[in-house]
């Protein structure tokens, strides 16, 4: 892991990625680079958290995010790609690994016979509630020291980002 360091005003920057971009930036102001490096790590970060913390349960974080949504009820694979930012193609080979651990299940759409619907099973119930507390737990140390406050800033800092490159996607895809 890369060491930080803290600016005068007492924010961290890593030094590696100021010093890399240091001739790259064309202005002279890495801000933007640096922030986005740093979202990176951070969700290097948690990625690895997630994995550690499913793998080991023997379920990949693509599937917990797909289980976790169906724990409030059943869903079809476009509505359920389409909740979680991916192709219908990766939440079939989700539901795949769901199903084959009895964690979820498929069934007929009774509104519309050319779809499928998923349900998360007993077992998938239980997998979620043997994993909420430990989860909590490492969210809980990972977000040590921050305030609601902050928490809530960096989830909308997040998501514009998010909603940034949707936008800017869209705009690409216009011309």
């Amino acid at each position: 892991m890369n060491d930080f360091a803290t600016d005068s005003d007492g924010t961290l920057y890593s030094p590696d990625v100021r010093g890399a971009l240091a001739g790259f930036v064309l202005d002279g102001d890495s801000g933007a680079q640096e922030a986005a490096a740093a979202v990176r790590t951070a969700a290097r970060s948690l990625e690895s958290l997630r994995s550690r913390g499913t793998d080991s349960r023997g379920l990949s974080p693509g599937a917990l995010d797909l289980l976790i949504r169906l724990h409030t009820g059943e869903a079809n694979v476009k509505d359920l790609a389409a909740s979680a930012g991916v192709s219908s193609r990766n939440v079939t080979g989700l539901v795949d690994t769901l199903e084959r651990a009895g964690l979820a299940a498929r069934a007929p759409d009774p509104r519309d016979r050319r779809s499928v619907l998923v349900r998360i099973t007993p077992a998938g119930r239980t997998w979620l509630e043997e994993f909420r507390r430990p989860s909590q737990l490492a969210m809980a140390a990972l977000f040590r020291g921050f305030t609601a406050a902050e928490t809530t800033q960096l989830r909308h800092l997040c998501l514009r980002l998010a909603q940034n490159q949707h936008h800017l996607t869209r705009h690409l895809e216009d011309r």
